[in-house]
């Protein structure tokens, strides 16, 4: 082996020894090599296990996987739609500027949030006209049970964006992946494609403290028995009341932090 080829290969370890540091100092890099593959198989192993034993399920209720899909949509582009909007404020370097104006934290938090909205609205809004054309399914058949899915399933999906919107304030860029990470954890216990019914007994119990668990019960009670289960909905709003309150909480008590330890100029590409 020659001198250049040597030196060549030094440098390329020396590259991937760069990288292993890298992942090895952060857990949130090291939790996301793990992360998708066992979400994945988790997910779709529960889908095939439901399907195994109610094969006349989809047949039964035409739709109801077209309509679950867009209200999932609601969730995942309130949540990475908010998220998206704090972050690109700290890859400009814009975040320490922004708490040094006259602009409140609350003022800051609701302007995300109404951004959140209009993305959310245009977003689901043009998929659910396409379902119509392509599929002949119309989410808005569902009625006036549909704004109240919508409502609950957006501000869990700011609740999350939040959370995770102070982990990155907290730890750094490193932590960027959870932003499209934990709304994905939260999938295959929420119920959108199969009733809770389906996962282990000492799963369910974590399915039914989560709002959007009932929400998607609730959409399956319309599909398939033409019933609107109130009771649903109201454990989805007490929940969500639960939600919000916390994930604001920890958002502003991250915040306190990182302004007390000088975080907010240390943030950036």
């Amino acid at each position: 082996m020659s001198i250049h080829t040597k030196r060549a290969w030094v440098r390329i370890w020396a590259m991937v020894l760069r990288h292993y540091y890298l992942i090895r100092g952060s857990w949130p890099r090291l939790l996301e090599l793990i992360y998708w593959p066992a979400l994945q198989m988790t997910l779709w192993g529960f889908i095939t296990l439901f399907f195994e034993t109610h094969s006349s399920w989809v047949a039964e209720a035409a739709g109801i996987l077209i309509s679950a899909v867009l209200l999932w949509d609601v969730m995942f582009r309130a949540q990475i739609s908010l998220f998206l909007s704090f972050i690109e404020e700290i890859w400009s370097r814009n975040l320490g500027h922004l708490f040094v104006s006259p602009l409140r934290p609350g003022e800051m938090i609701t302007a995300l949030l109404l951004v959140s909205l209009v993305r959310t609205l245009i977003g689901v809004g043009g998929a659910a006209i396409l379902a119509i054309i392509l599929f002949d399914v119309s989410v808005f058949a569902l009625g006036v049970p549909l704004a109240a899915f919508f409502a609950n399933l957006i501000i869990m999906g700011w609740s999350l964006g939040l959370v995770v919107s102070g982990l990155v304030l907290r730890f750094g860029q490193g932590a960027e992946s959870l932003g499209w990470a934990a709304i994905f954890l939260v999938q295959p216990v929420s119920g959108v494609y199969y009733p809770i019914s389906v996962l282990p007994d000492w799963l369910q119990p974590i399915a039914t403290a989560i709002p959007s668990t009932h929400v998607f019960e609730g959409l399956r009670a319309i599909l398939i028995d033409e019933t609107f289960r109130i009771d649903l909905l109201l454990n989805a709003v007490a929940l969500n009341l639960i939600f919000v309150t916390t994930s604001i909480f920890i958002f502003f008590a991250i915040l306190r932090y990182a302004r007390i330890h000088g975080q907010l100029l240390q943030l950036g590409e």
